[in-house]
């Protein structure tokens, strides 16, 4: 089968294009033909690794090249032209590609794969910016809340209007989650099927070994929750100090999360890798007992989760989105109020007082992740739904 990815960006940036180059290399090992396509905007995230792309941009003027981009547009029709693929899987778009592709995919087995909720959310988070989940429908409440300034707002609004003209190019619309499905379906996008996100398996972490670790991964930026781990983990040490928080990713907020750490005494205890390439990212992560994702969304998915599950290491999640249908609470983890630093800490010194606890909620976790969270079963899930499509 000859697939073709569609997405946003083509360097390993966040979790949708490293989840998407592991679904490349599962299917191609499999004997498909599949090309990654992407747009050239790629910021600081490193070299592009996708095959091809066309025109894309970081700059102020994003918003208007999400709402037309018909250079981006163009070039994947040449794509097609020449790879003539059986099946079109379009991952993130909207950010970089326009509503411009989705005429252009008419006539090829299209699928829409929703990793989070920009196709009913000009933001992508459906969060409005005092930090609580919207409830309002894409349109003037994004403007009133002031989730966006009005000069984005004008060719965002024209880019909903696009989009709802042509969405009815996708054959099939996957969400990664049950939290994704319900948001697009209330959007008015029914998901034709729940495919959670696979992880290349890989061997369980060495057994646990003093100093208590605490591990954080991902973008430094205020959704993810830094900060409120710091200060729960600040809590936690005044119990036991030799307590350590290893802290890897890179983003906006890395600075005043410096600060924080040594304004709260911490910066013995505290160690901030910035960004590390995926095999000494596993080496860093390999020792935590426990892997903390204090998510202060609800994140479609969380697939640091299930790769921290995959290692044999328990988790500690925000309780809303994809994570509270991935970390069994008293299981493999706990599930904790996002906010809630006294609830974050009470939990981190319950496992790291307790490596037995640690040990076996890691265990339980890998069984978990090992049953329902391979890329092998997401990539039997896929080829099941290429093939309702009509793929050869």
């Amino acid at each position: 089968m000859r697939v073709l990815f569609v997405n946003d960006y083509g360097a390993l940036a966040g979790g949708a294009e490293i989840s998407l180059a592991a679904m490349q290399a599962g299917l191609r090992s499999r004997g498909h033909t599949v090309r990654w396509f992407s747009t050239t905007a790629h910021g600081r995230a490193g070299p592009l690794v996708s095959d091809a792309a066309g025109r894309g941009t970081t700059s102020a003027g994003r918003a208007l090249l999400q709402t037309a981009n018909p250079w981006a547009a163009a070039a994947l029709r040449r794509e097609l032209a020449v790879f003539r693929p059986d099946v079109v899987h379009v991952k993130v778009f909207l950010t970089q590609f326009s509503p411009l592709i989705l005429p252009v995919l008419r006539g090829w087995p299209s699928l829409y794969h929703a990793v989070w909720y920009r196709a009913v959310c000009p933001v992508g988070t459906r969060r409005l910016p005092s930090g609580a989940e919207c409830a309002h429908p894409w349109g003037r409440a994004c403007l009133r809340a002031g989730c966006l300034p009005l000069r984005d707002w004008l060719p965002l609004e024209a880019q909903r209007g696009l989009l709802r003209r042509w969405r009815g190019v996708f054959g099939a619309v996957v969400a990664n989650s049950e939290s994704t499905r319900c948001r697009l379906a209330a959007g008015g996008w029914p998901v034709t099927a729940v495919i959670p996100n696979g992880t290349p398996c890989r061997p369980a972490r060495p057994p646990l070994s003093h100093p208590p670790l605490v591990a954080f991964a991902g973008r430094l930026v205020p959704e993810k929750g830094a900060a409120v781990l710091l200060r729960a983990f600040a809590q936690a040490r005044a119990d036991l100090p030799e307590a350590r928080l290893l802290i890897a990713g890179e983003g906006p907020e890395r600075r005043a999360l410096e600060a924080l750490t040594a304004q709260l005494g911490l910066a013995a205890a505290v160690t901030f890798t910035g960004y590390l390439p995926p095999e000494e990212l596993e080496r860093r992560l390999a020792p935590a007992w426990v892997q903390a994702v204090p998510s202060q969304w609800a994140e479609p998915f969380g697939l640091v989760a299930i790769e921290a599950m995959l290692r044999g290491t328990a988790v500690l999640a925000g309780r809303a989105g994809g994570l509270a249908e991935i970390v069994r609470d008293g299981q493999t983890g706990r599930l904790l109020p996002p906010d809630d630093e006294a609830a974050w800490a009470a939990a981190l010194l319950d496992v790291l007082q307790a490596p037995g606890r640690a040990e076996q909620w890691g265990a339980a976790g890998r069984a978990v992740a090992l049953a329902e969270y391979t890329l092998d079963r997401q990539l039997d899930a896929l080829l099941a739904v290429y093939q309702s499509l009509g793929a050869a």
